[in-house]
């Protein structure tokens, strides 16, 4: 619900506010710079004291999202405790959740077109998020025989891979796309498929 004016607060964040809200309704490229404006409570000029364009306000947007997901997988990962299989598990469901909880965040992050380079700020936080993901399974891959073993990245790729698919696919309510099983089943028996794989699982675990 739009505001009546402006007189209040941090008018960079209610920009974001309002465009987050607009991203969940009409996606990331569905609204104008003077719809995130007015949403907000303010006039379209006022949304240039901070951002250049609708490129930059979503920029940010993905930014928060990238420290608030990077939080959210590290406290999954948890120093990789009670054990780095747990902890690498969780890490995939913590990608899951957040992808429920903050869609907005989700969309400007990963659906927007935006660049991950696309600023400093941005760069630097989706390194962060990425990383614990790439620690997880580094953890994890040194049960595994060195001539064996995958580059970390790839390892982690394809975990993300397997997790964005699954959201994208059944866990996001997209007409159509009438899961076979709940979305949390679906992505942990891929990722047990994959860790068995790679002998990290027992075929009969």
């Amino acid at each position: 619900m739009p505001k009546s004016g402006y007189h209040h607060g941090n008018l960079k964040q209610a920009l974001v506010d309002a465009a987050l809200r607009l991203i969940e309704q009409k996606g990331p490229t569905g609204f104008t710079l003077s719809e995130a404006a007015k949403n907000a409570g303010v006039t379209p000029a006022a949304v240039y004291r901070h951002f250049d364009g609708r490129e930059t306000l979503i920029a940010e947007c993905a930014r928060q999202g990238h420290e608030m997901f990077a939080d959210l997988m590290e406290h999954a990962f948890a120093d990789g405790k009670p054990s780095a299989l747990a902890a690498f598990e969780a890490t995939g469901r913590a990608y899951l959740a957040f992808a429920r909880k903050f869609p907005g965040h989700y969309m400007a992050m990963f659906e927007s077109g935006t660049s991950s380079n696309a600023t400093p700020e941005l760069a630097a936080a989706a390194n962060k998020s990425r990383e614990v993901l790439e620690r997880a399974a580094e953890a994890l891959s040194e049960h595994i025989p060195p001539e064996k073993r995958p580059p970390p990245t790839m390892f982690s790729a394809h975990i993300w891979a397997l997790s964005h698919g699954v959201v994208e696919l059944f866990a996001r309510g997209r007409p159509g796309a009438n899961a076979p099983f709940p979305p949390e089943d679906l992505l942990e028996a891929g990722i047990g498929i994959y860790l068995r794989g790679l002998g990290l699982i027992t075929p009969d675990a």
